[in-house]
């Protein structure tokens, strides 16, 4: 089934009051943000899309898929769920080698295609995280922060999902600013779920979420575009410090106050 559209309707908060946004839709291409404090139903509101609620969950929410309620095959056979969630919670059972878990994902999602798609699969996880996975590891050597980063590569390549579902991915070490210019040359949904404001301010546009409510829609423009590159510069700045201090370097306060002083 070729998914052309979401259509998320409201339900009610913790407080049983009617949800102040009353619906949104996401097309193929759309990059949004779930924000709010810990709490505030962010989680809740992510997991309703992934079950495609029907007025069947405790928020009473429904998610169409092209105008429709989702197919029951969708959750009844994982190989026809158009979704990937790619949680905080990375714990894996198997200690097969990086790129035998992925042969076998590759063999079952492209058959009959070239499985070139594994290094190309490893080689997109590399520009996300600092350190560079090596295929011969075991998947339980992995860091989170690699773990991560390859299990987006995966669902973007391999399992090519057209919606990805993405839990506070800034936690985990990965390039933001990689992974949103990646993310965007697929035509897929990307819903992320984040305190980070670099990614929010890049979103098409971000849910605002108060007491388990969707209270407000805010939608980018171009004052928010040019915050989020003054961001990019400070996380560049951290990013650089990180790595002066994990070499064993020094770091000098009088760059580091000049590079400040150019935020002001």
């Amino acid at each position: 089934m070729r998914i052309n559209e979401l259509k998320i309707f409201g339900g009610v908060g913790k407080d049983g009051q009617t949800e102040k946004v009353y619906e949104f839709t996401l097309k193929m291409g759309d990059v949004i943000s779930i924000v709010g404090p810990t709490g505030s139903g962010k989680t809740t509101l992510i997991d309703d899309i992934a079950l495609f609620a029907d007025n069947n969950t405790p928020t009473k929410r429904r998610v169409l898929v092209n105008g429709f309620s989702a197919p029951e095959e969708f959750m009844n056979d994982p190989s026809k769920n158009p979704i990937a969630f790619i949680t905080q919670h990375t714990n894996f059972l198997s200690d097969l080698p990086v790129e035998e878990f992925l042969g076998i994902h590759a063999k079952i999602r492209c058959s009959g295609k070239d499985l070139s798609v594994i290094s190309e699969t490893v080689e997109f996880a590399n520009q996300l995280t600092g350190e560079p996975i090596d295929p011969k590891n075991a998947m339980t050597e992995l860091s989170g922060g690699q773990t991560r980063a390859l299990l987006i590569a995966d669902a973007v390549i391999i399992g090519n999902s057209p919606i990805i579902l993405l839990d506070e991915i800034e936690n985990a070490g990965i390039d933001r600013t990689k992974a949103l210019e990646l993310l965007r040359r697929y035509e897929k949904i990307f819903i992320f779920v984040t305190h980070d404001p670099r990614i929010a301010l890049l979103s098409d546009f971000r849910i605002v979420m108060r007491n388990g409510a969707m209270i407000k829609t805010v939608y980018a423009h171009d004052e928010e575009l040019a915050v989020a590159e003054k961001i990019k510069e400070l996380d560049d700045l951290i990013l650089h410090l990180r790595q002066l201090i994990r070499d064993g370097e020094r770091v000098d306060g009088v760059v580091l106050e000049e590079r400040l002083l150019s935020f002001v």
